[in-house]
């Protein structure tokens, strides 16, 4: 199916990349805007934080976790290239999950697209939602 299809490129995309990112990139990733927040019903320490989140050709974001669960979905796909590999497309419409404590990201947007990407986190209350890896 073309839906397994985008899952497996997605997560091929955000979970194989091992190496860091360039020094000149921020933890939190590219132009943040946090669209809901609200508390978890049925968890009393949980929040659901709801962003979309776009990087333009040139930016790049770190390596980094969650304190729970990241979904969402591509809006816009563009090009991008993790530190000593090829460039890959990271296609509209692809779906993306990161469990909590995953590292993932390490990647440069290349090309002359934005990426843009609409999220969904699950995560403890009060933490950060973007933190380094252990």
């Amino acid at each position: 199916m073309v839906a397994d299809r985008f899952l497996a490129v997605a997560t091929a995309i955000l979970f194989s990349f091992a190496v860091q990112a360039p020094a000149q990139t921020s933890l939190v990733p590219g132009n943040v805007k946090e669209l809901a927040r609200a508390d978890l019903s049925g968890a009393p320490d949980m929040e659901v934080i709801t962003s979309r989140i776009e990087w333009k050709p040139g930016e790049s974001v770190s390596r980094h976790i969650h304190p729970g669960i990241e979904t969402g979905v591509v809006l816009q796909g563009a090009m991008i290239q993790p530190p000593g590999k090829e460039p890959v497309m990271f296609p509209t419409g692809a779906p993306l999950m990161n469990l909590r404590g995953v590292a993932h990201g390490g990647f440069a947007v290349v090309g002359d697209t934005s990426l843009i990407l609409l999220t969904v986190h699950i995560v403890d209350k009060g933490k950060p939602v973007y933190q380094p890896p252990n």
